[in-house]
């Protein structure tokens, strides 16, 4: 992965009214458990890597849940291509709008009012780009542009969707043309309008941005039985601090620890029933690892993007004059986080 992607050295945060810079951070700083290392990491490439990790066929695609049922301990699902699987630990990853914490009783995601798009620049020869993270604050929306690699640069821009902004994401020439039309009324870069105007249409795409409000997730029930959820499904965010894939895999090493360490202790040839509840202790300890964080991270990415997006003339004044480096600082902060590793020696 490493190779593949570029390693970024800074943050640079810009005013979209002054084109100033109004905050600079240096993304290679030593943090509590080590120096920062930030990338913009494909999602196709790492959802390869971690597929290559597994024996060949445990993926199955296509595979949408449609409902749940319970016989005994046991958990059936039923699949969208009218298929059943029988699971006797069910682990939901099924993103924001999942079956299975809605099956829990999960609060339903909210309406963050802010709506978001992004698209990949392509420059065949080189793009000859720092490798700096460049971040536009202000004016209505947040927008902010990264190399991947050599040849890669990934874009997004968010902001809160009037009446008038209807018909944006009909398609994508009208979303892209949105953004263009924004940017250019206000003091950006040239660079990033080029990597908008470079983006292929299929790679421009527009969404509604949803989270679940940390205040529902400290006494969540994210466990229950031999079930729980992960990922998305478990702590859905805005993109404002730019986490989720990174939360989604210290769910996984947390998850792993706690029922490796729970088959490691079950005696032989235990009982069905024995063994239901050495599993059931272990998602709860799960549960209770990752309730909190969870709650803070999302908290977190859904005030950095309000702060930083707004257009309120106090907010903006408080942003750029005395906030801005604690927001930038924020980008640091929330990834400084041991989850642990996958050994049975650590505790859940």
């Amino acid at each position: 992965m490493r190779s593949q992607h570029q390693q970024i050295q800074r943050l640079n945060v810009m005013s979209s009214a002054t084109g100033e810079i109004v905050q600079e951070i240096d993304l290679r700083a030593q943090g509590k458990r080590g120096t920062h290392e930030a990338r913009c990491v494909s999602r196709t490439a790492l959802l390869l890597a971690l597929e290559e990790e597994l024996p060949r066929g445990t993926i199955r695609y296509s595979s949408k849940i449609v409902s749940i049922e319970e016989d005994g301990n046991a958990k059936i699902l039923h699949l969208s291509d009218g298929s059943t699987l029988r699971a006797k630990v069910l682990i939901g990853c099924d993103g924001i709008n999942s079956v299975v914490a809605r099956w829990l009783g999960l609060a339903k995601p909210s309406d963050s009012g802010h709506t978001a798009t992004r698209g990949r620049a392509k420059y065949p020869d080189g793009h000859g780009f720092e490798p700096r993270f460049l971040q536009l604050v202000g004016q209505g929306f947040r927008a902010g542009m990264v190399p991947c690699n050599d040849t890669d640069v990934y874009w997004f821009f968010t902001w809160s969707p009037s009446p008038d902004d209807k018909d944006v994401d009909k398609s994508s020439a009208a979303t892209k043309q949105f953004v263009l039309t924004k940017l250019r009324s206000t003091n950006v870069p040239p660079q990033v309008l080029e990597a908008v105007e470079r983006s292929e249409m299929n790679d421009v795409l527009a969404a509604p941005l949803r989270f679940r409000s940390p205040l529902s997730l400290p006494f969540a029930s994210i466990s229950k039985g031999n079930v729980c959820v992960a990922g998305d499904a478990l702590h859905p965010t805005t993109p404002d601090l730019a986490q989720g894939a990174c939360t989604a895999l210290e769910d996984a090493v947390v998850l792993a620890r706690c029922l490796g360490e729970a088959l490691l202790l079950r005696t032989g040839d235990c009982a069905a029933e024995e063994s239901h509840r050495v599993v059931e202790a272990a998602l709860r300890r799960y549960a209770d690892a990752r309730r909190w964080r969870s709650a803070q991270l999302t908290g977190a990415s859904y005030a950095v993007g309000f702060v930083q997006q707004s257009d309120h003339p106090a907010v903006g004044f408080l942003r750029d004059k005395l906030l801005s480096g604690v927001l930038a600082k924020t980008l640091l902060m929330m990834p400084d986080y041991d989850c642990g590793t996958l050994s049975s020696s650590g505790a859940c």
